[in-house]
């Protein structure tokens, strides 16, 4: 076979990543709709009865909806979330709406296989919910109407693995609808603001796709929530995760790690990063960062048009934007284009039965 020479070699390298490029530029345009999803309407509405139900947790005391409030756009409205009771927690729980949608989940990243993971995970979790998996599926058998709804889902008799595929089908639900940018019905001002995060802004360089996220983690400076460090019970839902993630020297750390959890980089470099979030439905969701420390869109713009906050580390595509007033009030109904109506419907009403009925204090029951 014939050699070929350094100039073709570099030419097609060339071409190679201009086409690379090109596929960049792309991909970064496309905040186009959400793509439709299939949905079993019998395992969606077991799911959504299994998200409301407080029976799912230790104490039978919480459910998934006490931190994704239905009224908060299925996220909490608390900076920091409330925790399993008798605990705290360190992170502000994100949306639920659109997150059948995505590829990667949690803050930090660290599950990127699939929702049903996630449930598992939030379920079990000794500072979320702390259930015993066991425990839970027999709770769900002697439940008459779960039975019945387990049956007509296609699943046959109740079990743990069957509610980790459930409450994932009733997630495909929660999907934005008759949203002003996706309808093509914006404002002038959304219109205006749109070009903003193309252009001067320069948001589309990490929010983009129709999710408006790269599925990337980034380091914007944004400042520590100190009630994580100075409130016991929150530090101690911190110290908890950071030793099951192996995270070193985590009694005396006093910042989230956040992707460093994955990377685990000696420099600390990874320290402080975030996956990007979807900017779908913010008219519902503050506060917002990780930690809650934004409390409104207008402080949102204003942080990223200063460059965003302070760190060693911080990302080089945060730049100081120079917008004036009227174009951060422009890029503000924007972002609020991408709310859609809230989802009313998906909330469950029925009561559920009283035969679990929470543990007030846990942790002095006696035996």
């Amino acid at each position: 076979m014939k050699k070929r020479s350094v100039k073709h070699r570099l030419s097609t390298i060339s071409v190679g990543l201009a086409m690379a490029f090109t596929a960049n530029l792309a991909s970064a345009a496309d905040i186009g709709p959400l793509p439709l999803l299939k949905i079993n309407k019998a395992k969606a509405e077991l799911g959504k009865r299994l998200f409301f139900d407080r029976r799912l947790s230790g104490d039978a005391a919480i459910s998934c909806a006490t931190c994704h409030q239905p009224d908060n756009g299925f996220s909490s409205k608390e900076a920091i979330s409330p925790g399993y009771p008798g605990n705290g927690h360190f992170r502000n729980a994100p949306t639920m709406i659109n997150t059948a949608h995505k590829k990667v989940w949690m803050h930090d990243g660290r599950i990127g296989t699939n929702l049903n993971d996630v449930t598992r995970g939030m379920i079990t979790e000794d500072y979320i919910m702390n259930m015993d998996m066991r425990i839970m599926q027999e709770r769900v058998k002697q439940d008459p109407v779960y039975l019945e709804m387990f049956e007509a889902a296609g699943y046959g008799e109740p079990s743990n693995g069957k509610v980790r595929k459930a409450i994932p089908e009733y997630l495909k639900t929660l999907t934005s609808i008759n949203v002003p940018f996706d309808t093509d019905k914006m404002s002038e001002e959304a219109q205006r603001g749109m070009a903003l995060f193309k252009g001067k802004a320069n948001c589309i360089a990490c929010h983009n796709g129709p999710l408006f996220s790269d599925g990337q983690a980034h380091n914007t400076g944004v400042a520590e929530n100190w009630d994580v460090f100075l409130k016991p019970l929150n530090h101690q839902a911190f110290i908890a995760y950071a030793m099951f993630m192996g995270i070193e020297n985590y009694m005396s750390l006093k910042r989230d790690p956040g992707a460093h959890i994955q990377s685990h980089k000696a420099d600390g470099s990874d320290m402080g990063k975030f996956m990007t979030p979807t900017l779908r439905e913010l008219k519902y969701t503050a506060p917002y960062m990780h930690n809650g420390m934004l409390k409104s869109l207008k402080e949102v713009v204003a942080f990223y048009n200063n460059g965003g906050g302070e760190d060693s580390h911080k990302d080089t595509l945060l730049k100081p934007l120079n917008l004036t007033e009227a174009e951060q009030n422009d890029l503000i109904a924007f972002l609020l284009a991408l709310s859609g109506e809230p989802l009313t419907t998906a909330v469950w009403t029925d009561e559920f039965p009283t035969e679990y009925e929470a543990i007030e204090d846990w942790r002095n029951v006696p035996n």
